[in-house]
């Protein structure tokens, strides 16, 4: 009997007969026949107790005529199916799912599992059939894959759905199921059907029996497929991590906690790919997957997780520099019934994308990219209009240069996109620009993007931009029109950074998304690029380029409540005198390069000889800055000016963060599994100013759930100290994170490496 036939057969005799009922019998094969021997008083009792005969009349006949019955059975029935799903038991150990906490079967698509069942009688191979029915989602489907019928075989094979018999004793089963590499994941509600000579029959349905398919990084079948052990460690397995931020000369790091394994993730996760309105079928497609999880982790068009919030005023919600990690905002966005949670920024969404990704099981990366661009009208360069006196006209600028942006990398085949452009597809959640009218980006393959070939799908001219746009200055001339007057070629895409495999080092991973800058290849990408952009004619400019402007950072990087001080470095590499007057700028921003307002602006008179190098400094004085910072503590000086004798054009930008102070964590003592242990949390006040309102935010997995502690005001430049206490739970390495919040100073954070010994 095909599979299909039998799966309907099955429905409808449940209907028709209750289970341990038996069908009626076909009239037709119904034989009457005499008694070979005569009838004793023993056997007329025999035969009445093991069955009924009627007469025309509806009497009870007698023992002179008998109608032939099969052989008294019963219906074939499950009494009870055990998953062996516990942490422990071969299934979860065996497809890596042994650390999520769930009490249901967590396994990995493309590769065999064990199950249990106790039938009400023997099984018996020759009379009797039985297979799997599994079911997903609200419309499950035989031909879209949500309905499966998993058949007995005497073998396995690989790449289909399929249980064999591997053991019998009594009235128990022991199955080994095989699933395929391109089952669609989520959560499948798990019926048994029999059937035999007597009947059929389905097992009632059990939350407890539900059963977890995720992508299987570990299966070479399947599209998410990572031959190295260590990577699928670090990008599946690993729930710490390591999110970057701050400016390509001032790189400051974050421990962010991504829980991929906690208590309801998993559910919330899932939870998502439900709330999308997109059916099951397509949830075995990695490339659609995290296409619409890019989408639903961001709120602005589906009410999706996160709330963007970038104005620096955090009413009704978390200040994004607060979080720790993912699993508090996952957990409140499931738990509140699909509530967007407040607020988040670009570490905020892509630190949730990875928990969610490395969840479903799709190897994922946090990746910061710094001096990020941002392309508003698709001309694939970074455009900057100044008036005629060299002046940033702001409401032109519509593109910006975010001091760094952080989205994510995820690994997987991508058959929909020629040969070799596989492996890492840039993915991004933070809603900056919509794409095919939903705020979301990617996957676009990495390799695309380092190869200008901007024509592929999904978003590769967005993540080109990002990472190799030129920056180009375009200046108002008398009659209100505009003419580039210089070209950047290095100006966006510096040291985009992950976390190293195996370690909390940083991985700088420029060269995947970007040739080196300059180098012939480099610039056949991005003139490859720029055939697809708004905009042509850019690369026509010319002018004399014998002096040079640079500015750098001497010494250390500056403090917030201190004077910051820059070192600018003009030169001349020709054979006779420059000047010009260097106007320069300085501006509070957001770190996603939006101006907020400057906050100082002068004049530097700049003599040079022939072949002169001179540095001169440059400095804002704390008093200038105080009452003007935002969020990240950003600032960006910007210097132009034109050189006397040739004309030239000169225009650069350099954009540095104020450093805050980290928090200190202090264990008191050795940490003991089911032991108390005490640590401090020290933290000084840089500020010449009282900080309002402050609370703290401790958390660590296997250390400490979440607390928040309302702390109060802490006075200008005080040193103040929280004494916490908390009982390990597990053994082993762990990370003790803190972050501060107030009004007045953001960005606050500090970890603690503590080595939790077994009691």
């Amino acid at each position: 009997m095909p599979v299909d036939t039998l799966s309907i057969r099955n429905r409808s005799a449940i209907g028709r007969f209750p289970a341990g009922t038996l069908p009626p019998e076909d009239p037709e094969k119904v034989k009457l026949k005499k008694p070979e021997t005569k009838w004793s008083c023993c056997t007329w009792i025999r035969q009445c107790c093991c069955r009924r005969k009627t007469t025309g009349d509806g009497v009870t006949g007698g023992p002179t005529e008998t109608t032939e019955m099969p052989e008294t059975g019963t219906i074939l029935e499950v009494r009870s199916i055990d998953l062996l799903k516990s942490n422990k038991e071969p299934n979860r150990l065996e497809h890596h799912t042994d650390r999520y906490r769930s009490e249901n079967l967590i396994i990995r698509r493309g590769q065999t599992f064990q199950m249990l069942i106790e039938l009400s009688r023997p099984f018996n191979s020759e009379t009797d059939k039985l297979h799997l029915d599994l079911k997903l989602g609200n419309l499950p489907d035989v031909s879209k894959g949500t309905h499966v019928i998993v058949p007995l075989v005497e073998d396995l094979q690989d790449n289909c759905w399929e249980a064999k018999i591997v053991e019998q004793k009594d009235k128990k089963i022991k199955l080994s199921v095989n699933s395929l590499p391109t089952a669609a994941i989520g959560k499948y509600r798990l019926g048994v059907a029999t059937h035999s000579s007597t009947g059929e029959a389905m097992s009632p349905y059990s939350p407890d029996n539900d059963i977890y398919m995720l992508f299987n990084p570990w299966c070479e079948g399947d599209s998410v497929y990572m031959d190295n052990e260590e990577e699928r460690k670090e990008y599946v397995l690993n729930d710490m991590g390591i999110i970057y931020y701050g400016t390509d000369n001032q790189i400051g790091d974050r421990p962010w906690n991504f829980g991929q394994f906690d208590k309801g993730i998993l559910p919330s996760c899932l939870f998502l790919l439900e709330q999308s309105g997109t059916p099951a079928s397509g949830w075995g497609d990695p490339v659609n997957v995290v296409r619409l999880l890019s989408a639903m982790i961001n709120s602005p068009d589906d009410n999706g997780v996160v709330i963007g919030n970038w104005s620096g005023t955090y009413d009704n919600g978390m200040a994004p520099t607060f979080w720790n990690g993912s699993s508090d905002i996952l957990r409140q966005y499931h738990e509140n019934a699909g509530t967007p949670v407040r607020y988040g920024q670009c570490w905020v969404f892509s630190g949730v994308t990875t928990s969610v990704m490395r969840c479903l099981g799709i190897p994922t990366r946090s990746v910061t990219n710094f001096d990020s661009a941002h392309d508003t009208d698709v001309s694939l360069t970074t455009d900057v209009y100044l008036d005629e006196n060299y002046e940033p006209i702001e409401e032109l600028n519509q593109d910006s240069v975010w001091n760094f942006h952080v989205w994510n990398d995820c690994w997987m085949a991508r058959p929909d996109l020629p040969t070799g452009l596989g492996g890492w597809q840039a993915v991004d959640a933070t809603p900056q620009e919509t794409s095919q009218g939903v705020f979301r980006c990617g996957p676009a393959s990495v390799a695309a993007v380092r190869d200008g070939l901007v024509y592929l799908k999904h978003d590769t001219p967005f993540v080109f931009a990002e990472v190799n746009s030129d920056k180009v200055y375009w200046q108002r001339t008398a009659d209100g029109t505009f003419t580039p007057v210089q070209v950047k070629k290095n100006a966006v895409g510096h040291c985009i950074s992950t976390k190293a495999v195996g370690s909390d080092e940083r991985e700088d991973i420029t060269h995947l998304y970007k040739y080196p800058e300059d180098s012939e290849e480099e610039r056949i990408a991005v003139e490859t690029a720029c055939q697809y952009g708004s905009k042509s004619g850019i690369y026509d400019v010319s002018s004399a380029d014998d002096v040079t402007v640079l500015i750098t950072m001497d010494g250390e990087e500056p403090q917030l409540g201190a004077d910051a001080k820059l070192a600018v470095t003009v030169k001349n590499t020709s054979a006779e005198q420059r000047t010009f007057n260097l106007h320069s700028q300085v501006a509070v921003m957001y770190y996603t390069g939006v101006y907020k307002s400057t906050v100082k602006k002068d004049q530097m008179p700049i003599e040079l000889q022939p072949n002169e190098v001179d540095t001169v400094e440059w400095c804002l004085p704390y008093e200038h800055y105080k009452d003007h910072l935002v969020d990240q503590a950003m600032l960006m000086l910007t210097l132009t000016g034109r050189v006397t004798q040739t004309k030239q054009v000169l225009a650069t930008q350099f954009r540095f963060r104020l450093r805050t102070p980290d928090i200190v964590i202090k264990p008191d003592g050795d940490a003991v599994v089911g032991k108390e242990l005490k640590v401090a949390i020290v933290f000084q006040n840089p500020l010449k100013r009282t900080l309002k309102n402050v609370k703290f935010r401790i958390e660590g997995l296997g250390l400490q759930s979440v607390r928040e502690v309302s702390y109060g005001d802490i006075q200008s430049l005080a040193t103040v100290t929280l004494t916490e206490k908390f009982i390990p739970s597990e053994a082993g390495p762990q990370k003790l994170l803190a972050s501060l919040d107030c009004r007045q100073l953001a960005q606050v954070h500090g970890v603690a490496n503590i080595d939790v010994k077994a009691p």
